[in-house]
């Protein structure tokens, strides 16, 4: 679960007057007034407001607050995010009157930004992506084809509907399209919609959303929008660039050590190295390193393709000595692969990388030029993790990818080893707690550096309160798969109770637990008039996803369309209503990353960040209407003939697993051999 949102205000006029960009630097500074003293009230404002750089150069310190005392009178009157905003705007006008100037110059000389060119080339290409594939789609068909010379791309993006499809052609299934709203006029709620569940269905699949907000993508923004779908046609295009997708790519590398290497490589990696690896069978001299100068002559492409297709291959390629002709001639050669033209000679000339990417991805879909020899293969068998595994390790992947980290992960198991994605996790959630100064950045050549950066987390993760039993830090740079699964599951877990901790700071009550999130789902259903409870997180009963949407409704009772819930009887049924409920979850605001079969075989982990998720948004929207507090001491204060966990459950049994709610769900977190005594 991320704590990234598009920042919302209820009043839409105070909306209106910021940019999403601006209401996320001035939540990051009103909460972090709020967290030194539980609470902000006006007299606090004027030493947050001299440090902003829109008006440090305009007032001072007390000219502030007097103009702040001036507009209140009383400055101990405690204040909510849009009473900060309304005094922030009084300020602005007092700069702009003092300035004589207008709101839109006012705002250009005080903040920093930003000329984002739109580059035109890949526009046009993302644009013949989309009429391509969505032309037979049978809401957009009558927007289709978008014209590249206009800004109909960005036009049609603003209503959502767009993104959620491409979402869908890139890893199908993502969304259950029946959650899209795809009326011709939609209402702004509608929109706001449709944006909540493309972001965070796009950071389901891999994409890096951080920036990027639901207001952001209404008003749509050129710069971002192509950044999102530049992601988007890379997570399609790029899905088979891997040894469980692609076990022939074996073939690249001589023995396991390089294999293990090959896992840990990025696609966009992998890609070279396959383009490397025929390059160097037709005989070219040079190693292509990039997807920008090293491709500009079209050599590279020429000798790649005269490989992999020797029945279209050309003399003439080769021996153009222009490099647009040459450009030119290896495009017609790669057409006949049935390779799509998304990219023009003089793209490949002046050497655009996310378009030669693209392209160098195409060729690779089309003719990969491995072995087809099916038999089992050694080295790939290395890749075989049972179901479970790999849906928690893509959860745990894309969650990380989804805090905003510097690094991005593509291999659980090996991106971790070296200890630093894992420092990087560390800080992101428990902010401070990691001492750099001890810490080794990669590459990382020395083992025993890797050990040292592997041996603090251990040792912060034991302040933390983890269950790290003769746990040491060989175990991870080891690449024990059933240990990181379980660590990674107690950073993640703490990372959703401190979520829920920090709505709820002010309240001084005790720790949240795993049996609070199971007692308030279950009240809620129950107020809301419904019969299903679960007994706990590995209640089979949960599987016909019956209970689950039943919560959504009770957190907001316009979001489930019960015409499209079935009886959750067969199979068939089961994953229809998981799937409506992931998205629900998604379009509601929730940031989860299971997948439909881990409701239906009720996976007792993904069940409870579930859970949490949909708490989190409903008691970020209660604290949002201002009546957090109060709502939140009820909401776990026990009703009467309740306990503290359902059907005479301890908070241990309701637990996942039947571990405390300290505990790791993973028994193997205190079973490591390499353990120091």
């Amino acid at each position: 679960m991320s704590s990234y949102q598009g920042v919302h205000v209820s009043d839409q006029w105070l909306q209106s007057q910021f940019t999403q960009v601006e209401l996320r630097t001035l939540k990051s500074k009103f909460l972090s007034a709020r967290t030194q003293q539980g609470h902000v009230t006006l007299s606090e404002l004027p030493p947050v407001f001299s440090g902003l750089k829109a008006f440090s150069e305009m007032f001072t310190e007390d000219e502030i607050k007097t103009i702040l005392e001036e507009a209140h009178s009383d400055m101990g009157e405690e204040v909510d995010f849009e009473a900060f905003l309304r005094a922030y705007l009084t300020l602005q006008d007092r700069a702009i009157e003092k300035s004589g100037g207008t709101r839109s110059s006012f705002i250009k000389a005080t903040t920093t930004t930003f000329h984002h060119a739109i580059n035109e080339s890949e526009k046009a290409s993302y644009v013949k992506h989309i009429n391509s594939y969505l032309a037979e789609d049978k809401f957009l068909k009558d927007f289709l084809p978008i014209d590249p010379a206009t800004d109909a791309l960005f036009e049609l993006a603003k209503d959502g509907v767009l993104l959620c499809k491409l979402i869908n052609i890139a890893v199908p299934g993502t969304i259950d399209e029946r959650t899209i709203n795809t009326k011709k006029v939609l209402n702004p709620w509608e929109r706001n919609e449709n944006h909540t569940l493309c972001l965070n269905s796009a950071k389901a699949i891999g994409c890096t959303v951080v920036n990027i907000g639901t207001q952001d993508l209404v008003e749509g923004r050129p710069h971002l929008i192509l950044g999102l779908i530049s992601q988007i046609l890379k997570i399609q295009l790029l899905a088979d660039l891997n040894l469980k997708k692609t076990p022939q790519l074996v073939e690249l590398v001589d023995n396991s050590k390089d294999v293990e290497e090959l896992m840990s490589l990025g696609p966009e990696k992998v890609l070279l190295k396959w383009m490397n690896f025929h390059l160097k069978k037709a005989g070219y001299q040079k190693q292509v390193t990039n997807f920008s100068s090293d491709l500009k002559d079209g050599e590279a492409y020429a000798h790649l393709l005269n490989a992999l297709a020797p029945e279209y291959s050309t003399p003439e390629t080769l021996e153009t000595e222009d490099p647009t002709e040459r450009a030119n001639k290896v495009l017609e050669m790669a057409e006949k692969l049935d390779c799509k033209r998304y990219l023009t000679p003089k793209d490949i000339v002046e050497g655009s990388a996310n378009l030669n990417l693209t392209f160098v991805a195409q060729i690779f879909q089309h003719r990969n030029g491995l072995t087809t020899d099916k038999k089992p293969s050694t080295f790939a068998e290395m890749m075989t993790d049972d179901a479970e595994t790999s849906r928690e390790e893509r959860c745990f992947r894309f969650w990380i990818n989804s805090l905003g980290i510097d690094s991005y992960v593509n291999n659980i198991f090996e991106d971790v080893r070296n200890g630093w994605v894992l420092l990087e996790v560390m800080e992101k959630i428990s902010p401070g707690s990691v001492n750099w100064k001890h810490a080794n950045k990669p590459p990382i050549k020395m083992p025993f550096k890797q050990v040292e950066n592997c041996n603090q987390i251990v040792q912060i993760g034991k302040e933390l309160n983890l269950s790290l039993v003769n746990v040491a830090g060989n175990d991870i740079v080891a690449g024990n798969k059933k240990l990181i699964i379980a660590f990674l599951w107690q950073l993640m877990r703490f990372n959703m109770l401190q979520l829920l901790k920090n709505l709820r700071s002010h309240s001084h009550v005790k720790e949240i637990t795993d049996a609070d999130i199971l007692n308030w789902a279950n009240r809620k259903v129950k107020k809301a008039g419904r019969t299903s409870q679960m007994e706990s997180f590995k209640d089979k009963s949960l599987s016909n996803g019956r209970f689950f949407l039943e919560l959504l409704s009770a957190v907001e009772p316009r979001v489930v369309n019960w015409g499209l819930v079935t009886k959750g009887e067969t199979e068939e049924d089961k994953k229809m209503n998981a799937t409506y409920i992931i998205s629900v979850a998604r379009k509601l605001g929730c940031s989860v990353f299971l997948l439909p079969e881990d409701v239906m075989q009720v996976n007792q982990k993904m069940m409870l960040t579930l859970t949490a998720s949909i708490m989190y948004w409903s008691l970020q929207k209660h604290e949002a209407d201002g009546d957090g507090g109060d709502i939140l001491d009820e909401l776990f204060e026990p009703t009467e003939g309740e306990g503290t966990a359902p059907s005479g459950e301890t908070p241990e049994e309701a637990a996942p697993s039947g571990e405390t709610t300290e505990e790791a769900v993973d028994d193997s977190v205190s079973e490591s051999p390499n353990a120091e005594e």
